[in-house]
């Protein structure tokens, strides 16, 4: 199964958290809690299967540069939502944000079949409350419970099209597609520390709730070695 063919799998975490928004929207602590897993999901993600290709393949320049682009792009998008306001506005920012997330995904089965499968079990958990968050907004602003869930459902359809777009990098040299993982690897670093923390210690934090960061880093550290 490939890249594009693995995107399935967040899409329908992304519908999921939709409908999970319309029909009973979870509680606070638990969104915190699952927020800290996700982000030390993902955080595991970047550190064990998308920075060692950067340090093996890359020439320092490679890494400067797709790193500086990916640290440019997701400050772009941040100062996007900041700056404009509206159902339009972040329509917009969410489709593209979702479009990078598709885009790392498939460079991450350019570092290898392993890097992929373990990054979309983190972008899972991700968009799952990217799609709860956002229907729950739409539906604010729309007053239309089904019209929020389709505009959801269309943005879910960025992923595939984000890693259909990392497909004509596998014939570049290695030293350039260590230059897009670079790319790839900031995105990841920017969504634990810019978004999953920052949404997850605006709501209730215990110490419980904060120890699921590291439990999710642990997790994912254990199936990447049953996966051998």
């Amino acid at each position: 199964m490939g890249a594009l063919a693995y995107t399935l799998i967040p899409v329908a975490a992304v519908l999921l958290g939709s409908i999970m928004a319309i029909l009973r929207r979870p509680g606070e602590a638990l969104v915190s809690a699952m927020q800290h897993l996700a982000a030390g999901v993902v955080f595991a993600a970047a550190a064990t299967e998308i920075l060692p290709p950067v340090l093996h393949r890359a020439s320092p320049m490679a890494t400067l540069v797709g790193g500086g682009l990916g640290v440019m792009v997701m400050l772009g998008l941040k100062r996007i939502e900041e700056r404009f306001a509206g159902k339009l506005a972040l329509v917009a920012t969410v489709g593209l944000d979702i479009l990078v997330d598709g885009l790392v995904l498939g460079l991450a089965f350019l570092a290898g079949a392993k890097a992929g499968l373990l990054l979309t079990i983190a972008l899972t958990l991700e968009v799952l409350f990217l799609g709860l968050s956002v229907t729950t907004e739409l539906a604010e602003e729309t007053r239309s419970k089904p019209r929020a869930i389709a505009i959801v459902a269309l943005l879910a359809l960025m992923l595939p099209l984000g890693a259909l777009a990392a497909v004509p990098l596998a014939t570049l040299p290695p030293v350039v597609i260590a230059g897009f993982l670079s790319f790839g690897l900031m995105a990841l670093l920017y969504l634990v520390t810019e978004e999953l923390l920052v949404e997850a210690h605006a709501r209730r934090d215990t110490p419980l709730i904060s120890a699921m960061f590291f439990i999710g880093f642990l997790v994912l550290l254990l199936i990447e070695e049953a996966l051998g």
